[in-house]
């Protein structure tokens, strides 16, 4: 009895010292307790991250199927814009973890910086266009009419804002890499909270406060998210800890800039292959109606809900590997990417089986019981793609570590050869070939997912991964 109450006592010290600010020396610190401080923090703020999507969609499905599939095709093109933020934040992670290990906050503090500025500059170039051109950006993700009629100012505001976005995704991942998720996490907390608040109220009307619809949603989760990034711009500023950004690390350094487009490139276009393959998906979902892709969008969300939590389990991983190979421990890199394996199949594992046995009940919680056909396409949806979630937690992990050691390269041709060479053509031939139809779109997913797991797999056992520089 007393070493259970002494086993629980610990084990409530490492999570009140995970979510709060304080610093550790993750070069040092034994390794499992380390994944442990950092993946608490990563995980929740990234299922934080995925409340946006959930709170919006949820809300939404009560105007009806054609505001939740404009939502959802426009969240998929949204995809591109996280595609920038993440492989931004993957290029900052890996710089600053590394400088972090080399004991080096200032040089950390200045790539940091110097990615913000990126950041922006590539916001305005995404922005511009996706306001003037929504509503064509709809139609040729196959809406219908009446459906870009009542999302397209939704489009515009997700698209035009979507500088709060990147830089949400961006800074986390300054914070990431430096071994402080705790800022990175509280800052979704406070986003979301807004979120959560104003959804409603916007959407649907409140006292003095007219009814937007679907452009209301919209609202709220710019409006959320601007106030996380302003919460992290106040926690760089602050004068303590191993980051602290000053006015002299914005001064634009192109040599920072080259080290950041070197690695983020290939990290962005890694993610990017991946959004066009879910825009391709969605799109073949489309011509099957407004039911079948409001029932789709419905179940990725609750699919990437479920994700990102495992995927914030990586970015554990990718930092114990920046910060390692910075320290010149490789080994040390190494192990810590198969602790966080291991504990990432567990989870994933779990989630596989509340799919399968409660697809239908998990997605009636967002989609109201009268609209039984979108509630169909959901349910099949999540029990397929849910098959291969363990598949998905090895290949997170593993695709975070190469990105952690500023390896972006080899991740990306993975992807490439399994999103665009296999997977959307896989998934075209089934729907349209075969008398499966829409399943067969939905069974691609996890047939690919398995084989790009196991290819990353493979080329981490080579090593090559443990010699890059940044």
């Amino acid at each position: 009895m007393a070493n259970s109450l002494f086993d629980l006592r610990k084990v409530l010290t490492l999570l009140r010292s995970s979510v709060s600010n304080e610093e550790h020396d993750f070069t040092t610190l034994n390794l499992r307790t380390a994944v442990f401080l950092l993946a608490i923090p990563m995980m929740l703020e990234l299922a934080l991250e995925s409340v946006f999507a959930v709170v919006d969609i949820y809300f939404v499905n009560k105007l009806g199927v054609h505001a939740a599939s404009v939502v959802g095709l426009t969240e998929s093109v949204i995809t591109i814009v996280y595609s920038v933020g993440i492989g931004l934040s993957a290029a900052a992670t890996a710089i600053v973890s590394r400088r972090i290990g080399e004991k080096d906050p200032e040089k950390a503090s200045h790539a940091g910086a110097q990615a913000i500025l990126m950041a922006v500059f590539c916001s305005v170039l995404i922005g511009v266009p996706g306001v003037i051109f929504a509503d064509r950006i709809l139609a040729l993700m196959g809406a219908e009419p009446e459906a870009i009629k009542q999302g397209m100012g939704y489009a515009r505001i997700m698209l035009g804002g979507n500088v709060a976005i990147i830089l949400l995704f961006l800074i986390n991942g300054i914070f990431r890499g430096a071994g402080n998720p705790s800022i990175a996490m509280k800052s979704l907390w406070i986003g979301n909270f807004f979120n959560i608040l104003l959804d409603p109220i916007l959407i649907f009307g409140f006292a003095f406060i007219p009814a937007f619809g679907v452009k209301g949603a919209a609202i709220a989760t710019t409006t959320g998210r601007s106030i996380g990034v302003i919460y992290q711009l106040y926690q760089l500023s602050k004068a303590k800890g191993s980051l602290t950004m000053k006015a002299r690390h914005f001064i634009p350094d192109f040599k920072i800039f080259k080290s950041l487009i070197s690695i983020a490139s290939p990290a962005t276009f890694q993610f990017i292959i991946a959004s066009a393959s879910w825009i391709f998906l969605a799109a073949m979902v489309a011509e099957y109606g407004s039911n079948a892709s409001a029932g789709y969008q419905t179940a990725i969300r609750l699919v990437v809900f479920f994700i990102l939590p495992a995927w914030g389990m990586s970015n554990a991983a990718a930092t114990l590997v920046g910060q390692n190979l910075g320290a010149k421990l490789p080994d040390r890199a190494e192990e810590s990417v198969r602790i966080t394996v291991k504990l990432n199949v567990i989870f994933m594992a779990l989630v596989t089986v509340v799919f399968l046995l409660f697809a239908r009940q998990v997605a009636g919680i967002f989609i109201p019981d009268h609209q039984h056909q979108q509630l169909d396409y959901a349910a099949m949806a999540l029990r397929v793609i849910s098959s291969g979630y363990v598949f998905y937690g090895i290949g997170m992990v593993i695709t975070q570590a190469f990105n952690g050691a500023g390896d972006t390269k080899t991740p990306t041709l993975v992807y490439f050869f399994g999103f665009w060479i296999f997977q959307i053509p896989f998934a075209w031939s089934l729907h349209r070939y075969t008398d499966l139809g829409i399943t067969g779109i939905f069974i691609a997913v996890p047939v690919a997912e398995t084989i790009m797991a196991i290819s990353v797999f493979l080329l981490f056992r080579t090593g090559r991964w443990k010699t890059i520089s940044v």
